[in-house]
């Protein structure tokens, strides 16, 4: 069972997406979180250590992941997505980009 964390800054459309996307993945669990102190799912050491992989969808939020939890990290997968915050939550093709950035780094 993979366990993948998807962060963004608010967890209310990039990374909530992925995380209802991704579960449906036989072997896969997957949960989303945010950056911003008053996400829907603020991040915390506990999501990360739950993690096998962690992907943020910007270097910002991969800058502020590894600051933050530096120790926590040692051993995982870091991904930035590289997916600006330009879409709405289930957006179809937000989930194409997600399919095709996320598939480059785990095998589904």
């Amino acid at each position: 069972m993979q366990h993948l964390l998807f962060v963004c800054s608010e967890c209310r459309l990039r990374s909530p997406t992925a995380e209802e996307v991704f579960s449906r993945y036989e072997g896969v669990k997957a949960l989303a979180a945010g950056t911003n102190a008053d996400a829907e799912t603020p991040l915390s050491g506990d999501l990360i250590e739950w993690a096998d992989i962690v992907l943020v969808m910007e270097k910002a939020h991969r800058n502020m992941v590894s600051k933050k939890y530096k120790e926590l990290l040692k051993g995982k997968k870091l991904v930035v997505l590289d997916i600006p915050d330009n879409y709405e939550r289930m957006q179809p093709e937000l989930i194409r980009l997600l399919q095709t950035k996320v598939s480059r780094h785990i095998r589904l």
